[in-house]
């Protein structure tokens, strides 16, 4: 079965059209809770950042050495009418394989599940060059079949733990105690740290 073309048209025309079925319109309560205490001076990226609303929310809480990227300039368009107080060149629009920099924290909201699964190899390799050496990569996998035509696609808490080993010495994955009700029990809040 063929997959669309994952790329900037694609993703663009979601956000014209509001076919952004993962879009749950806030930040997930999980982000909240484990960014309450960390070090406010730290360097965030969140790829695939779509609408951003964590980004909207780090940022108010005090988090300024933040970077999102995102390849639809729509989202971009989207989330500074939305913020228009945040630097916009802060919000990059580009493709996650090109960036480069390093940042203490990576946040993982549905921009795993919205790659082709054939990247995900190369996005676990370009996570271990974008971390610094006590980085860690953070967030929200889906932990369900999903789909298999187009994204969101899905996987097993047991499929990610093997890919994730190959690249990480530490790899934590648990159910998510904080989802939001229609996807309570489909995700696991994962931290992962010290690449190989």
């Amino acid at each position: 079965m063929s997959l669309p073309k994952l790329d900037d048209e694609y993703w663009n025309e979601r956000y014209l059209t509001n076919a952004t079925g993962w879009d749950i319109g806030h930040a997930s309560p999980s982000f909240l809770s484990f960014f309450k205490d960390i070090d406010r001076n730290s360097k965030i990226l969140i790829p695939g950042c779509g609408n951003s609303y964590e980004g909207e929310v780090l940022y108010k809480m005090g988090f300024k050495n933040l970077t999102l990227l995102d390849f639809a300039k729509s989202s971009k368009d989207n989330f500074l009418k939305r913020f228009p107080t945040f630097p916009a060149e802060n919000f990059v629009v580009g493709d996650f394989f090109s960036l480069g920099g390093k940042y203490d924290f990576i946040l993982e909201q549905t921009f795993f599940c919205a790659i082709n699964p054939q990247l995900r190899e190369a996005y676990l390799s370009k996570m271990t060059e974008l971390m610094t050496e006590t980085g860690k990569l953070v967030g929200l996998l889906f932990d369900a079949p999903l789909n298999d035509a187009h994204p969101p696609f899905g996987g097993s808490q047991n499929e990610y733990e093997m890919l994730f080993q190959k690249y990480f010495k530490n790899v934590k994955m648990d159910k998510c105690q904080e989802s939001i009700e229609p996807r309570a029990g489909k995700e696991l809040w994962i931290e992962v740290s010290n690449p190989l």
